[in-house]
């Protein structure tokens, strides 16, 4: 049983950083990548949809994005969750798709980028931390029945270890896309 508690936290623990991974895909580092717009979603016949469901996304050079839509009509409501979302980009409509050039970053955006993605990883921190936190939890309801005190102790052990190794691959993650930002 106490296995299982802690194969499953391990799990969890992975899924916070893929998510943190796929958080930081979101923010631009200067580059063009279909990853800027994963966190948009346009209200489409009254439903929110995820831009990526409704167009596709291209990178025909480093610095710009095109977007087709496969449905010419919600060309108009891509637009408008474009310019309302914090991507920072100004979409140019041609009537049948929509370009959007990345500009090169400025320090100022560079710093404010290398905040946000100090945030994400604050984020996955408290989320690796409250997964630990229910295993511990989980090991100490086994305590009362199935397994003895020094036992319990191991386990919350192991579990920390885990916990740590967990909380330096999110460092070593934020400290490589903030290089990737601040890179001129």
């Amino acid at each position: 049983m106490p296995q299982s508690v802690k194969k499953n936290a391990e799990e969890r623990m992975e899924k916070a950083i893929l998510s943190l991974k796929r958080d930081l895909a979101t923010l631009r580092a200067g580059r063009a990548a279909p990853a800027l717009l994963d966190r948009i979603s346009v209200e489409y016949y009254g439903a929110p949809t995820p831009l990526n469901q409704l167009a596709n996304i291209s990178t025909p050079d480093s610095r710009t994005l095109m977007i087709q839509p496969w449905d010419k009509s919600s060309l108009a409501d891509i637009e408008k969750a474009i310019m309302k979302s914090d991507v920072g980009l100004t979409p140019a409509n041609d009537g049948n798709q929509i370009r959007l050039v990345v500009p090169a970053l400025t320090e100022e955006r560079r710093t404010e980028l290398v905040k946000m993605t100090k945030k994400f990883g604050e984020e996955a921190k408290v989320a690796i931390r409250n997964i630990r936190r229910d295993a511990n939890d989980d090991i100490k309801k086994l305590e009362k029945t199935d397994i003895s005190e020094d036992e319990s102790r191991r386990h919350q052990e192991d579990i920390q270890k885990a916990t740590d190794k967990f909380i330096a691959e999110v460092d070593k993650v934020l400290v490589a896309k903030e290089k990737e930002i601040m890179e001129v």
